[in-house]
């Protein structure tokens, strides 16, 4: 008996298998994704810029968009929210698929792209038993670059960097020519204080980012709006930004905050949670290790407990921010180590996958992007900032974020890094699974449905 078991696990996991593209297609750049109501899926036809070969699983955007999810589940719970970028809720709520309820929990999966989960789905018997469903088995895109930052930025507010005004892991100050970590909103080149002292933003929150943000847009309707975490993330200077708006349930433990979740849904109104493990072990042990196998099931049995403890009839919506990208060491580029790398630049912004050139004021950034493009050939796309607008790589873009973007745009292909070690720590150099970059594997995100 146990033997025919077996077969029948087998059999099962091979009949709802995803077909998953070899990794060299999955580390490929792709177009660039749009912004906006329409359903890629219905249109054919040039998007202009930058085309680089792509696969036809490639999901280009519009209303198959993380920012779209919130303004799509607006519209399933009846209090549609529209958005500088996403002017009708419930196209969006048809286009992924949504169904009405009174009572939805969202949930955001730090790092869990697409294409990581596809590859280890044998290892999520709840996630796998979701993927049974073909409308799951559609990836929908994050925002470029496909970093945490820009990413909840666009997914809290509907809308995309360009707009939001987070556009990289670290990003310019204009108004102090320095640097900024958006995690933090601090300096990231300031030592932290010896006697562990919480310093002040270098930028109040609300002033950089000031798109209202769903949950403010709900809260104002009187709806309510509940979020669930950790209780360090509660005022943090990213959830102030990115995700102000909802009554905040601070709990210790997985388990707890799955079960606030789940208590929450009890009244009509939308609740959100959190979940940070896969990004967090990605980037200290690798997407491919042991650790991060183990992080996935956890995850997998939060997602279970949630669907078990929620009430009769909640919507379940499970979505990332990003997928990673286990780095190679020896596609490794230091512009410390290479002059004609550093030549001319004033500040390295952004993130491995992603960086952002800030020019020297008496260089120009077109002779700079066209360095970096002899130096770095196919391992990277280099634009101007000009180009990069002008292809939509933000979204649309407002007056007041262009002096805070990079004069030059350089995304990576492969698993290639670009990192500085004149100002980078050794561990930020080394992380052995990063994001960032315009990749399958990086831009494909889950959009996983499920009702109680």
């Amino acid at each position: 008996m146990n033997a025919i078991l077996a077969s029948w696990v087998v059999l099962e996991w091979w009949i709802m298998s995803v077909e998953t593209p070899d990794m060299a297609e999955l580390l490929r750049l792709i177009p660039t994704v749009t912004y906006g109501d329409e359903d890629p899926r219905t249109k054919q036809g040039d998007q202009g810029g930058y085309q680089p070969q792509y696969s036809e699983q490639t999901v280009l955007g519009g209303s198959l968009h993380l920012s779209a999810v919130l303004p799509a589940i607006t519209s399933a719970i009846g209090h549609p929210v529209p958005t500088a970028v996403h002017h009708d809720p419930q196209a969006a709520q048809n286009a992924l698929g949504l169904p009405d309820a009174q009572s939805a929990i969202v949930v955001l999966v730090d790092g869990l792209g697409y294409w990581n989960l596809a590859m280890r789905l044998g290892h999520a018997p709840y996630l796998r038993s979701l993927m049974r469903d073909s409308a799951n088995r559609r990836p929908i895109a994050t925002c470029a670059p496909s970093t945490t930052v820009a990413a909840m930025a666009s997914f809290g507010t509907g809308t995309c960097p360009g707009l939001t005004g987070m556009a990289g892991y670290t990003q310019l100050d204009p108004a102090s020519g320095k640097l900024i970590q958006l995690i933090q909103f601090k300096d990231p080149l300031q030592p932290k204080p010896n006697n562990r002292t919480v310093l002040p933003p270098m930028v109040p929150p609300q002033d950089l980012q000031r798109e209202p943000t769903i949950f403010e847009a709900l809260a104002a309707q009187q709806v309510r709006v509940t979020s669930c975490g950790l209780a360090k993330f509660k005022d943090s200077p990213l959830t102030e930004a990115a995700l102000r708006g909802p009554s905040y349930i601070a709990k210790v433990t997985p388990r707890d905050r799955v079960l606030a979740a789940a208590r929450a849904a009890r009244e009509p109104g939308l609740t959100y949670l959190y979940i940070r493990d896969a990004d967090k072990v990605g980037h200290n042990y690798g997407w491919n290790s042991e650790q991060w196998v183990g992080a996935f099931e956890r995850i997998d049995a939060q997602l279970g407990l949630l669907k078990r403890s929620a009430p009769k009839g909640t919507l379940i919506v499970i979505v990332a921010d990003h997928g990673m990208v286990q780095t190679d060491m020896d596609q490794r580029i230091d512009i410390a180590e290479d002059p004609t790398l550093a030549q001319g630049v004033r500040l390295v912004g952004g993130e491995p996958r992603s960086v952002m050139l800030y020019a020297e004021n008496d260089e120009d950034p077109q002779a700079l992007a066209s360095r970096w493009h002899e130096c770095l050939g196919e391992r990277a796309l280099v634009r101007t900032k000009e180009q990069a607008i002008a292809d939509g790589v933000f979204g649309p873009v407002c007056d007041r974020v262009v002096p805070m973007l990079g004069d030059v745009i350089v995304q990576a292909s492969g698993a290639v890094t670009i990192v500085d070690s004149r100002t980078q720590s050794d561990k930020a150099t080394h992380l052995p699974s990063v994001h960032g970059s315009q990749t399958m594997l990086e831009m494909d995100i889950p959009c996983l449905i499920d009702v109680a």
